[in-house]
């Protein structure tokens, strides 16, 4: 990995850590439903941009990335109805939008500059 990749990764992770923290707060009846879903989404992030790496072809790489995002797609719309439901404080909301919206232009990034390579080789 060089050193954008392994501040992407450093910044997911941040951010699995935050929903991991702030979901902590959401109520009790919610423990099946957004709680779960929101953290495993999110660690469903980083999981697959690790996995991804760990993959020796390219293409494979590339289609772990795409989970990743489409990962972050899901967290993002969680963010928004745990807002809606007033499960989340609007200073966590908006440091977990910014979060995404991080981590989706790295991402997106990431999957144009190997998607690129792909093409160009």
């Amino acid at each position: 990995m060089n050193d954008f990749q392994l501040k992407l990764k450093t910044v997911i992770d941040e951010y699995v850590n935050f929903i991991y923290q702030i979901t902590k707060d959401f109520p009790k009846e919610e423990i099946y439903g957004s709680t779960s879903q929101i953290k495993r989404s999110s660690l469903s992030i980083i999981l697959n941009y690790i996995e991804g790496y760990a993959r020796y072809k390219p293409l494979v790489r590339l289609n772990f990335l795409e989970i990743a995002y489409g990962s972050l797609m899901e967290s993002d719309y969680l963010l928004d109805f745990s807002r809606k439901q007033m499960f989340i404080t609007e200073n966590n909301y908006n440091q977990c939008k910014k979060y995404t919206r991080e981590i989706g232009a790295m991402l997106w990034t990431e999957t144009s500059n190997l998607r690129n390579s792909l093409h160009t080789n």
